[in-house]
């Protein structure tokens, strides 16, 4: 692109702006005229404006933790609830006076910025239904996690089988697999008697052997009668 195009396009926008030289990005949404066309002719967007017979603007200062926050606020009231990500990136993109994701960064993950926002409402007038959005998500995000929590947890099982007069109680996280592997070990026959689903197998495996005590032969062996079965046999689930 011509670089006389360019230099003009800079003063005529900047007049159009009150003497004040737009950004990079803003003079790209202005004009149409992007970094690949004017980083040909110069290192950087100040060179530019320099070349163009203006000063270049100052650099913007950090922002602070508040500023951050008060900005996120007013967006979040603008959209009528929470940004996403996606929302944030286009308000940068559209407006020079937003910062960019990276400050925001600096208030840790998306659950974290939530908490310091609620605190930052909380303490200031008008913003009441941005506090309503944060406790709502803030609650989900809580309902979510422990959902998860729960899925994760793998289930397993405590089995009753039976093989000639005596009964074992044992567990397993594949009880189709350790049946297999006891009719091989058996010279009897082995037939399940019940199967109890449970996220604790140690734990429940535990309480029957300690419930039919007395009754133990050896090892996980146990000489049960029909009572000490249909007690078994009634969970399903422990």
């Amino acid at each position: 692109m011509d670089r006389a195009f360019i230099l003009a396009e800079v003063r005529r926008t900047a007049e159009a702006n009150g003497g004040r030289p737009l950004g990079s990005r803003a003079f790209s949404r202005t004009t149409g005229v992007t970094k690949g066309d004017w980083g040909g002719h110069w290192a950087r967007w100040s060179d530019v404006v320099r070349a163009a017979g203006l000063v270049p603007n100052t650099l913007t200062p950090a922002y602070s933790r508040e500023q951050l926050l008060d900005k996120y606020a007013n967006y979040a009231l603008q959209l009528g609830r929470l940004p996403t990500n996606a929302d944030m990136r286009l308000k940068a993109r559209t407006d020079d006076d937003f910062p960019h994701d990276r400050p925001f960064r600096r208030l840790g993950t998306k659950t974290e910025l939530v908490a310091q926002l609620l605190d930052y409402c909380r303490a200031h007038n008008g913003m009441e239904d941005v506090v309503s959005w944060c406790e709502a998500y803030t609650r989900e995000h809580a309902e979510c996690r422990e959902k998860s929590q729960q899925d994760s947890v793998e289930l397993g099982f405590v089995y009753l089988v039976k093989s000639g007069r005596y009964y074992k109680i044992g567990k397993s996280n594949a009880f189709g697999r350790r049946q297999y592997e006891l009719s091989l070990q058996l010279p009897e026959p082995v037939r399940t008697v019940h199967v109890i689903r449970t996220d604790d197998p140690s734990g429940i495996e535990a309480y029957w052997h300690h419930r039919f005590a007395k009754k133990r032969k050896a090892g996980e062996w146990f000489d049960l009668d029909a009572a000490d079965v249909n007690a078994f046999r009634r969970r399903r689930f422990m």
